[in-house]
């Protein structure tokens, strides 16, 4: 009986240190991944990397499936946030920053320049580097465009050009439908849940919106240009106190939402075609 409780203890003292040893882990990556580096939630990625996928043209789309295999742009669009849960170095250590940016109010990116971890800007650069190097790996060339179409998703959000306040709007509390939460939750993904569509479903529908007008308009592929069309679309967006009427809320900023979607959509095939065509 003795031998049977003392094991017992043991046991039940693994079991403790193992729950700890999780907890701590738990904690840490909630310091390593600062809950802004989320934006527009699987959903949003999805819509943009359906949308891009319409948009390349032949011969880029044969080198993405080269790289990719069967993997469309809308399932890789969402990998880089997934890889966030890895206990590799590059995801713990240097990856974080390279889903925003950030323009203070009235200045432009230019004048503020990335900090010195980096940023989603100086990661495409590094990115788009790896994509056109021929003597780099294969799975080097699927981290970097993987992570490429994530970024030009991330730019488009309008929080993730944060004011550098209130950690791209994290920080700004309020109400939505009844429930509690925050302004970068409610653009990650709470203003696209409450369309009560498929990713496949919103796709469809914003690409036949989308005419060769607005392809035209919106031909730009300078990162920066998204970024600071971002933080002045973000400067607007900031309800009137936290009891601000959601469904006044979704019908002010519905169209926003859609339209940086299909500019997120229309601007990766663009920038892929660019690269690779080149």
């Amino acid at each position: 009986m003795g031998i049977f409780i003392v094991a017992l203890k043991r046991c039940v003292g693994y079991q403790w240190v193992m729950l700890n040893k999780a907890f701590a882990a738990i904690i840490s990556i909630s310091f390593v991944f600062p809950s802004q580096a989320f934006a527009w939630g699987k959903t949003g990625h999805r819509v943009t990397g359906g949308i891009a996928q319409t948009y390349l043209s032949e011969e880029v789309r044969e080198e993405v499936s080269r790289i990719l295999g069967v993997e469309d742009l809308a399932e890789a669009s969402t990998w880089a946030d997934f890889m966030r849960s890895s206990r590799n170095e590059f995801w713990t250590q240097e990856a974080g920053p390279y889903h925003y940016v950030t323009i203070p109010e009235g200045e432009t990116y230019e004048a503020v320049g990335p900090p010195e971890e980096g940023d989603a800007i100086t990661a495409l650069n590094k990115f788009k580097t790896v994509l056109k190097d021929e003597t780099a790996s294969l799975e080097e060339k699927q981290l970097a465009l993987r992570f490429t179409v994530h970024i030009i998703g991330d730019l488009h959000q309008p929080l993730h050009a944060g004011n550098g306040t209130d950690k791209g709007g994290n920080d700004f509390k309020m109400t939505f439908f009844w429930e509690q939460t925050n302004l970068h939750r409610v653009w990650d993904s709470q203003l696209i849940e409450q369309e009560e569509l498929s990713y496949s479903e919103m796709s469809d529908w914003l690409s036949r919106t989308i005419t060769e007008d607005d392809v035209k308009a919106w031909s730009a592929t300078d990162p920066v240009v998204w970024a600071e069309e971002s933080a002045s679309i973000r400067d607007d967006i900031y309800p009137e106190g936290d009891a601000e009427e959601a469904w006044g809320y979704v019908y002010e900023h519905r169209e926003t939402m859609r339209q940086r979607l299909s500019q997120a959509g229309v601007r990766t095939a663009l920038y892929l075609n660019q690269l690779f065509e080149n």
